[in-house]
């Protein structure tokens, strides 16, 4: 009966947290004064232009420069999932514990 009741109280409890959350205002309302352009510092821009100038100054790379540059990466890429394909593999088929399984299995069989 302890247990019913602590249960039905944290259940009220979580409850009411809910009915709470539901309907808090969930935005603020804007200040009534009049609207006031932001402020903007010299300093700030000026940083950020300088920061940004290099970006100006060069065209970005392209990604692949030309065809063979996107067929070896491609070759690259493969190459890697192949190998990651049959380390797993390898990992699977030398698995001692899947080994001694069949191996129990194949005596368990012989026996009957």
């Amino acid at each position: 009966m302890a247990r019913s009741r602590s249960s039905a109280s944290a259940l009220l409890a979580i409850a009411a947290v809910v009915a709470y959350l539901c309907l808090v205002p969930a935005f603020v309302a804007p200040s009534r004064g009049p609207a006031q352009a932001p402020e903007v510092d010299l300093r700030v821009a000026a940083a950020t232009f300088a920061g940004l100038s290099p970006l100006a100054a060069e065209q970005p790379a392209a990604a692949y420069d030309s065809v063979v540059a996107m067929l070896q990466s491609w070759l690259v890429g493969g190459t890697v999932l192949i190998i990651i394909f049959a380390a797993a593999l390898v990992a699977a088929t030398a698995n001692p514990l899947t080994k001694r399984r069949q191996e129990v299995a194949a005596t368990m069989m012989g026996k009957k």
